[in-house]
């Protein structure tokens, strides 16, 4: 492997993982790199996710984005959680919200206490001890210096991605219309060049591939294998659609489940963004419209269209002189809002290892490590909201109940059934608050509890109990509609 220094970057295709990554660069290594985007405006993008989760406040802060200018010019809403219905089974209700849920002591979490309290008669649901569930079920929201609420943001996708590119464009990212007709290589495998249609011939030291499900560099070019996960997670197939709003926005995502998988709805400052996503060996592309149709609200605004895809991920996100970023290194379905924020960490991650001096297979290997770790913690927490489940009201949830699951996720599942446990590893996204909300929500009791606060008195249970209620009722009292701070914060100007 060649070991020459790292100065120019070619970002192939643009969209959402293309501009996030480019803006990035640009911003951070602006002065050490030349970043160069091709992308066409011939190729569409798949540009439907439309939900995030936090840590993109962080990212955002990162690149010095004003919250207020990105959420007018993507015509965002706050997002508080996820509402899940019919999961567990079918009438079933919860909030994923994002936050910690009451407060434990060193020894034992806050999910030992509830389930004491539980034992003693005190039967408010564990949601009512979260400030972004009540919130989130109040229709409530304000940002504060102090941040009380944990949120992230319901945007527009494809105008996100226009605003990045206005932001890179400003710093120096040199952006070429383009559509790849080949991609050329060094006689050692590493990628030379990409070949325009127009002729252009466009060379660098280092690429990143966006091309999405193509894969034109990291699949196509490189021939890095794919591992296929549809065994755990079998829903392998969108459609998408706009409608107009008909209500004031909510600040929070609803899932759905259905008989063959799931509908999303998500609104935002303009519209209501809309999809079913389903396994085609149980429904039909036209049965998944007409559902999909059937349980919308509002003039819909756009036509649906079917997306296919295989759920799982490369073997390796970083082969070579190219890192694979998006859709073209895997895809876990969107039912948490992760795309996007893999996008972003994908690209800190290299930042981090960047290549200067030339790349180097421990770098290479280090990145593929913590990709792969943490991929696979969101893939664990994703097949964990679909196995946890009492329904067997279709071929496709009996599946779903009965298959056989990693065996990472198989221990979570086994220590939390037995004794309320749970514990944190590296590199996992999703904390030990958002997996109590889903395993309680949907069904799963453990057996028994830490001991330890039954040292507490009736009196001084009832009392912890009843105060933590009251503060967050306290707090919530102050806080106003969402509709109405989106008005007043961050209006969009159409």
């Amino acid at each position: 492997m060649k070991n020459n220094n790292v100065k120019k970057v070619v970002i192939a295709g643009g969209g959402t993982a293309g501009w996030v990554a480019a803006a990035a660069l640009v911003k951070q290594l602006g002065k050490l790199l030349d970043v160069v985007l091709v992308e066409s405006d011939q190729i569409g993008t798949v540009g439907v996710g439309e939900a995030t989760i936090p840590p993109m406040r962080t990212f955002h802060s990162l690149l010095g984005i004003d919250e207020q200018e990105f959420m007018r010019a993507t015509e965002s809403v706050f997002k508080l959680g996820i509402s899940f219905k019919n999961w567990g089974q079918i009438g079933d209700q919860y909030i994923h919200p994002f936050g910690s849920t009451g407060q434990g002591s060193y020894l034992a979490d806050f999910q030992h206490l509830w389930l004491h309290g539980k034992s003693k008669g005190i039967n408010e649901e564990f949601g009512a001890y979260s400030l972004e569930v009540q919130a989130a079920k109040a229709n409530k929201f304000a940002t504060s210096k102090n941040n009380i609420l944990n949120y992230a943001y319901h945007l527009d996708a494809t105008r996100y991605a226009q605003f990045l590119r206005k932001f890179s464009e400003k710093l120096g990212v040199k952006r070429i219309e383009g559509k790849i007709q080949q991609v050329q290589q060094h006689p050692d495998g590493d990628i030379k060049a990409l070949h325009l249609e127009s002729g252009e011939i466009i060379a660098a030291d280092f690429f990143i591939d966006c091309t999405g499900f193509a894969g034109l560099l990291i699949d196509k070019t490189l021939k890095t294998p794919y591992e296929d996960w549809s065994h755990w997670l079998p829903c392998n197939s969108a459609v998408p659609v706009q409608t107009e709003s008909i209500e004031p926005a909510k600040p929070y995502v609803t899932c759905t489940a259905h008989k063959a998988g799931w509908q999303w709805h998500i609104p935002l400052q303009h519209r209501v963004g809309n999809g079913n996503v389903f396994c085609d060996a149980f429904m039909s592309d036209e049965q998944a419209k007409q559902h999909l149709l059937e349980n919308v609200q509002g003039k819909v605004l756009t036509e649906p269209r079917v997306i296919k895809y295989k759920t799982g991920r490369r073997k390796v996100f970083w082969n070579r002189n190219c890192v694979a970023l998006g859709l073209s290194s895997g895809f876990v379905e969107p039912l948490e809002s992760t795309s996007i924020y893999m996008f972003m960490m994908g690209i800190v991650r290299l930042m981090r290892l960047f290549p200067f001096n030339g790349v180097t297979q421990s770098s290479i290997d280090e990145y593929n490590q913590q990709s792969i770790a943490e991929l696979e913690n969101i893939r664990d927490f994703i097949i964990l909201h679909y196995h946890a489940t009492s329904r067997e009201d279709s071929e496709f949830w009996r599946y779903c109940k009965n298959m056989s699951v990693p065996d990472s996720l198989s221990h979570r599942l086994e220590l939390f059934r037995e004794n309320g446990l749970y514990y944190q590893g590296d590199r996992e996204l999703f904390r030990l608050d958002s997996w109590l909300h889903v395993m309680l929500g949907q069904g799963i009791m453990p057996k028994h509890y830490h001991s330890i606060f039954k040292t507490m008195s009736d009196e001084e249970l009832v009392s912890h109990l009843t105060n933590t209620r009251n503060t967050i009722a306290n707090t919530l009292s102050k806080i106003p509609n969402h509709q109405e701070f989106v008005n007043q914060y961050c209006k969009a100007q159409r």
